[in-house]
C-alpha cells in the first residue's frame, strides 16, 4: 500500500531545523520544497555577487537569514498554513479595504517569527 501524497502546495512532514548554512538550508529545501530550489540558487548567486562587487559578507548573512526562515516556514504547517492564508487574503482583497493591511501584518509576522525561530 503507497503512502498518499501531499500536493505540491502544502508542506510536508515536520523535518529537524537544518543547521544554518547553505548545503543544509538547500538539502532541506529540497526535500520540503523542491520547487522553490531554483529561486534559492538564484538569490544565492545575487547575495555572493553583491558580496564581492562590495567587498562585505552582508548580503551572504542576509541571503542566510531570509532563507533560514523560508526553510523554517516550509518544514512548519502552522507557519506555512498562515502565510498562505495571509497571502491569499493580500490577493483577493482591495488595497483600501482595511482586511488588507491585517492580511499583510499576518504575512510579516509569519515571516519574522519563521526568522526568529531559525536564528
Amino acid at each position: 500500500m503507497s503512502t498518499p501524497q501531499l500536493p505540491s502546495d502544502q508542506p510536508s512532514e515536520l523535518l529537524p531545523r537544518p543547521s544554518r548554512t547553505p548545503d543544509a538550508l538547500r538539502l532541506a529545501l529540497a526535500r520540503i520544497a523542491p520547487h522553490r530550489l531554483s529561486e534559492m540558487d538564484r538569490q544565492k548567486n545575487e547575495a555572493f555577487s553583491l558580496a564581492a562587487q562590495h567587498n562585505t559578507l552582508a548580503p551572504i548573512h542576509q541571503w542566510l537569514t531570509v532563507w533560514a526562515g523560508e526553510v523554517e516556514i516550509e518544514r512548519r504547517p502552522d507557519l506555512f498554513q498562515r502565510r498562505r492564508s495571509a497571502e491569499q487574503a493580500c490577493q483577493s482583497l482591495d488595497r483600501t479595504d482595511p482586511s488588507w493591511r491585517v492580511a499583510m501584518d499576518e504575512v510579516l509576522s509569519v515571516v519574522n517569527e519563521a526568522r526568529a525561530a531559525a536564528a
